[in-house]
């Protein structure tokens, strides 16, 4: 069974092994480099309040990260900053499982769109959102001329 857990700071060892397993992340995220203990502390406990940070855990175990928040600025719908699964538990539906128990809380809350930006060089990441059937609305530069993909989902 999958559910969700607020991330707190007793909790930073674990954020930093799902992140630290997901090299290719890293790679684009942190420029190859892997997130210190303060990187991370920045990043999920002083966040913007807007934004919902939670564990994913499948029973009793921690299998990934999801990071959204509601409102975006492009069209009020909900902005998924980051739903990250254990490197070790990618390939077995966790991901898919996971989307599924958001989804299905969104809906319940009565939000009707979603939406995520992709770097645009994670084809491994685009395959996984197109397949549960998020769409590409356009392409987007970072503040450091980074290519990104948004796509959206409707959840009507």
């Amino acid at each position: 069974m999958f559910t969700l857990e607020r991330v707190t700071e007793d909790n930073l060892d674990v954020i930093k092994e799902i992140f630290h397993s997901n090299p290719a992340y890293n790679e684009w995220g942190n420029k190859g480099s892997l997130c210190t203990d303060e990187e991370l502390r920045n990043r999920f406990f002083y966040p913007i309040p807007e934004r919902d940070i939670y564990f994913i855990k499948a029973d009793d175990t921690y299998v990934g990260l999801l990071d959204y928040m509601e409102g975006s600025k492009r069209d009020g719908d909900v902005r998924l900053n980051l739903l990250m699964i254990h490197g070790d538990y990618q390939g077995y539906g966790y991901g898919t499982n996971a989307y599924f128990l958001i989804e299905n809380m969104f809906k319940e809350k009565g939000i009707i769109g979603l939406e995520i930006a992709i770097p645009k060089q994670n084809k491994k990441a685009k395959r996984f959102w197109e397949g549960l059937g998020f769409v590409w609305l356009e392409e987007q530069q970072t503040s450091n001329g980074e290519a990104i993909d948004y796509f959206e989902k409707q959840l009507l």
